[in-house]
């Protein structure tokens, strides 16, 4: 796959930023005035035709924002062995504000909001950020949108397929298979979001956010669960969305995905969307002819507002991930979209890069790595190869092998990144 390739749903999707100088057609020559000035004189066809090519020309390429790429690889660093990495620094620390600090790298059991709680809602959202950047063509007319349809379905067909395997298809125990899961619910969502940036303009998206939110708001907080016949029932045990899973949802639902339901359910699918559609409009601000300042200041403002409203109204609607309630989507939106701030102004706006080159290996094959992680035993290499250096390094001894998962999941990352060789869905 091409470089410019790499913005791909299951890579990372590459953005762009407008380039204003545009290329000549292949086989033209560039208008660059030497005819005038030879005293040559334009005739009235010839400026029509330039102006016909001109709107005819597709939206030329332009700089990628190495910021998404980086974002997307601090989330899926803390996925695929950062959280145990984390966990047992903490643990070897050993202090009281460090063991407080360690249980933000789990998820909370129900109720509440961590930091290990943001970690998918903001892959979501980035799959949201780069729908703009890798769809527009299709929306200007460049290139037919029953292309982009079927480019879209493919890739949703991909996606889930590929969770499921993720989740043992090929054991051929149907039985016990678990239809749902995080590949899906990406499949999912992108293909949703997708549509509805192909089809309509950014006023219906923002209206279709708000009613999503609204609309999944109504249905817990009217609808009465059929098991405790209480409207506004949030509880685990008797949930509404658990009550749909649990009698809708095909395919196996596991005790540790919450038990009474599936932490990718059916209704919970809904708001996700809501999520890659703030994801959207996010894009769409970044896409849009404004200053980069101007682009971070904004960005951070409507972090700032979704992050007030979502702990707000998670007074009266508990922010609850496994349920994603409208209130959870706002809240990791909040902070989505504050860390989406503080990644473009560092690296896109004030160009310190360097530093980010760690995340960006991740980053652009960010599916590959989530799919490897659970096919490559990269915690039994690094158990065979450091197990010594573990045993002789005293109390630091329990952080050493899961220091070296990292170290060996980023260097097959790297590997693949200086051969250009990055999962394409």
């Amino acid at each position: 796959m091409e470089p410019d390739e790499a913005h791909r749903l299951a890579e990372g999707p590459a953005l762009m930023q407008h380039d204003p100088t545009a290329l000549a057609e292949p086989g033209e020559a560039p208008t660059d005035g030497v005819a005038e000035s030879r005293g040559a004189r334009p005739n009235a066809k010839t400026e029509a035709d330039a102006a016909a090519a001109t709107m005819a020309a597709p939206p030329p390429k332009a700089e990628r924002l190495a910021s998404i790429d980086a974002l997307r690889g601090f989330d899926m660093f803390w996925i695929v062995g950062g959280d145990a990495a984390a966990q047992e620094l903490c643990k070897w620390w050993g202090t009281p504000r460090a063991m407080t600090l360690r249980e933000q790298f789990d998820h909370v059991d129900w109720q509440g909001f961590r930091f290990y709680d943001l970690i998918f809602p903001l892959f979501l959202f980035l799959v949201g950020v780069v729908l703009p950047f890798s769809l527009r063509k299709y929306r200007t007319g460049a290139h037919p949108r029953g292309d982009a349809l079927i480019r879209t379905a493919r890739r949703v067909v991909l996606l889930f397929l590929l969770g499921l395997v993720h989740n043992r298809l090929l054991d051929f125990h149907l039985d016990t298979l678990r239809i749902a899961g995080v590949l899906q619910r990406i499949a999912v969502c992108y293909g949703i979001a997708a549509l509805i940036y192909l089809f309509t303009s950014v006023r219906t998206q923002a209206i279709t956010l708000v009613a999503i939110l609204a609309g999944y708001w109504a249905l817990l907080a009217f609808v009465p669960a059929p098991e405790s016949h209480r409207a506004g029932d949030f509880s685990k045990q008797t949930n509404l969305a658990g009550y749909v899973d649990r009698h809708a949802l095909p395919g196996k639902i596991y005790e540790d995905y919450y038990g009474y339901g599936d932490n990718e359910g059916l209704l919970s699918t809904i708001p996700a969307v809501a999520t890659a559609l703030l994801g959207v409009l996010a894009g769409r601000w970044l896409l849009a002819d404004r200053n980069r300042w101007i682009k971070a200041l904004g960005l951070a403002a409507a972090g700032g507002i979704c992050l007030g409203l979502g702990l707000a109204w998670g007074r009266s609607f508990p922010i609850i991930k496994n349920l994603w309630t409208s209130s959870f989507v706002l809240v990791a939106g909040g902070w989505s979209l504050l860390l989406l701030a503080l990644f473009y102004t560092v690296i896109d706006v004030l160009r310190f890069r360097a530093w980010s080159t760690f995340l960006v290996v991740i980053g652009v094959n960010a599916i590959t790595i989530y799919v490897a992680h659970r096919i490559v035993p990269f915690d039994e290499i690094a158990e065979f190869l450091l197990k010594g250096v573990a045993e002789h390094s005293g109390s630091f001894g329990p952080v050493v092998v899961p220091l070296g998962v990292l170290v060996l999941e980023w260097l097959f990352l790297l590997h693949l990144y200086r051969n250009r060789i990055f999962l394409r869905v």
